[in-house]
């Protein structure tokens, strides 16, 4: 930036010149936000996740179980998709660990027993932003010209091809009635959005 406005990227193919900079990086969020001079109200996480040996068609939904906290779906290869929740601290680890693999599957095994005679084939770690409150920023920056969305946590799958005409319409006008609630400065103006407990998972 110059002057506090975006001018443009410096990647590892070269340089892109630019007036707008939509940030939309999943848990890299904070990292490139420092890179740019600022910082955001959230932190970075493992989500964990692993799959099954693939079995014969029978689940065709996705079952949160939120009591035993995990979740479980199965593959058009017949795979069994199970994960639970983050990590209990902050890290950039894209591995899994056996702690949260094990609790997770004892969780899931007594939601439904027949995944105790099912081999793990693999398994795997991803990075999540979590805000404070719980829910997404979508949000101008103290770098004109840059904007970000962020902070969807183990929901953004969901919401985030809805957010992304909201995010169009914020950086086309530079205002948008979809994203006003999802500021990056409600943390400083302590206009928390009170809704942790839809997203149905207990981060």
């Amino acid at each position: 930036s110059e002057g506090g406005k975006v001018v443009g990227v410096d990647t590892t193919k070269g340089a892109i010149d630019c007036d707008k900079l939509g940030m939309v990086v999943a848990g890299h969020a904070s990292h490139l936000a420092d890179m740019a001079g600022f910082r955001l109200p959230m932190e970075s996480v493992a989500l964990q996740a692993l799959v099954s040996e693939p079995i014969k068609p029978c689940m065709d939904i996705v079952v949160m179980a939120n009591t035993v906290h995990g979740y479980l779906s199965q593959s058009d290869k017949g795979e069994m998709v199970i994960g639970g929740g983050t990590d209990g601290f902050n890290n950039y680890t894209q591995r899994g660990s056996f702690h949260h693999v094990e609790e997770t599957v004892r969780a899931l095994n007594e939601t439904f027993p027949i995944l105790s005679r099912l081999k793990m084939l693999r398994q795997w770690g991803g990075i999540v932003d979590v805000t404070g409150d719980r829910s997404p920023i979508l949000s101008k920056t103290p770098v004109e010209g840059v904007f970000v969305n962020c902070g969807w946590g183990t929901g953004g799958f969901k919401a985030i091809p809805g957010s992304g005409f909201a995010m169009a319409e914020l950086m086309a006008k530079g205002a948008s009635p979809l994203t006003d609630e999802f500021s990056m400065y409600r943390f400083r103006e302590g206009k928390f959005i009170d809704e942790s407990v839809a997203a149905g998972v207990a981060h």
